[in-house]
């Protein structure tokens, strides 16, 4: 039976991310950005909400949704649909979308320090495609991850690591936190800090071992209010304690009450979206269809009407704001029921077959 709870976490879970997004082009902490705006200071704090949590969440649902898949599929089946779902989207929209990010990004910085003339054509190309890769990294490492699965599978013949994921209870739930903070140590890419390896993997394959199983996600419904609480307690907590910083940096994140604020919250959306969103709508079937296509294209969109607005009206702060909100909600689902309908545009940049 289909767990709608996990399908409407993971397109709200989307959701948050384009909303972070909004704030994100007109960030005042100083992280890199496409356009130069400034923005309200005051409205990150929606940014240092976000960001512990949302892309953790995202893999640890990815987990849970891989143990489904995988109970339909044969590993080759699973992997050619991870190639066309996630690997051929994340590469073709950067090489034919991300090019756009980098004129914008040349519009409002010197990318070349005055010497764009010496460099060739294909090498600047390359440049500003790579300036649009956003957050298509995820598809990436999300990838990455499935390759990953489909070896432990290989080596766990007897599917041992899932039997040891049915024992953990809440107080084991909880002391997971350990694993996740360790894993925020390790394996986190130097300059591209987006690629977390260390973290991303673990909670993806905890969601996999460990929170597909329907007895924990009874258990975290039945502790979603404390969880909740927690949550709410720990993200107060850490937006004080990290206010003005530069929330994104590696050596930010390897923190504890980071870790734990995202860890608890994880654990709080699993049980709260099973106790409260278990069901099926119009909207969430509409949700769940393009949510990936979405995420495609809500970046490159976000990026393209914040030079718009600031070249056209140059109106008010605020305003910034209130105009990407509009045109997002108008203009993303209109291009995507446009693209989805190209044979070759949809292959390439959402994976319809």
């Amino acid at each position: 039976m289909r767990k709608y709870f996990i399908d409407n976490l993971r397109y709200g879970a989307v959701v948050s991310v384009i909303v972070y997004h909004i704030f994100y082009v007109f960030n005042s902490v100083g992280l890199i950005r496409n356009v130069d705006i400034p923005g309200i200071p005051a409205l990150d704090v929606i940014e240092y909400i976000l960001y512990p949590w949302f892309m953790a969440f995202l893999f640890l649902v990815a987990g849970i949704s891989a143990r489904y898949a995988l109970q339909r599929r044969s590993h080759k089946e699973f992997l050619k649909e991870r190639v066309r779902r996630l690997l051929i989207p994340s590469l073709a929209v950067m090489f034919l979308l991300g090019w756009g990010m980098g004129l914008i990004n040349s519009y409002y910085f010197d990318m070349f320090q005055g010497n764009g003339e010496q460099i060739p054509g294909a090498v600047k190309y390359l440049i500003y495609c790579f300036c649009g890769i956003g957050p298509l990294w995820f598809c990436r490492e999300l990838f990455l991850c499935s390759l990953l699965l489909v070896l432990v599978r290989k080596l766990d013949k007897k599917d041992r690591l899932w039997q040891l994921g049915s024992r953990v209870n809440f107080p084991a739930a909880l002391l997971l936190f350990f694993l996740v903070w360790g894993s925020s140590q390790i394996l986190n890419m130097p300059v591209i800090e987006v690629y977390r390896n260390g973290i991303y993997l673990c909670v993806f394959f905890l969601g996999y071992a460990v929170f597909s199983h329907e007895e924990a996600q009874e258990m975290l419904e039945r502790k979603r209010c404390l969880l909740l609480a927690a949550a709410v307690a720990l993200g107060t907590a850490y937006v004080i304690r990290f206010w003005g910083i530069n929330f994104a940096a590696t050596a930010n994140l390897k923190g504890p009450l980071v870790n734990a604020f995202a860890w608890i919250a994880c654990l709080a959306l699993l049980g709260c979206g099973k106790a409260w969103w278990d069901r099926e709508t119009a909207f969430t079937r509409y949700m769940r269809g393009r949510s990936f296509g979405f995420f495609v294209l809500h970046n490159y969109l976000i990026v393209l009407f914040a030079w718009g607005i600031d070249v056209l009206l140059h109106p008010a702060t605020v305003w910034y704001y209130v105009l990407e909100f509009l045109l997002l909600i108008l203009v993303m689902p209109v291009l995507y029921e446009i693209l989805s309908r190209i044979p070759v545009v949809r292959r390439l940049f959402f994976g319809i077959s």
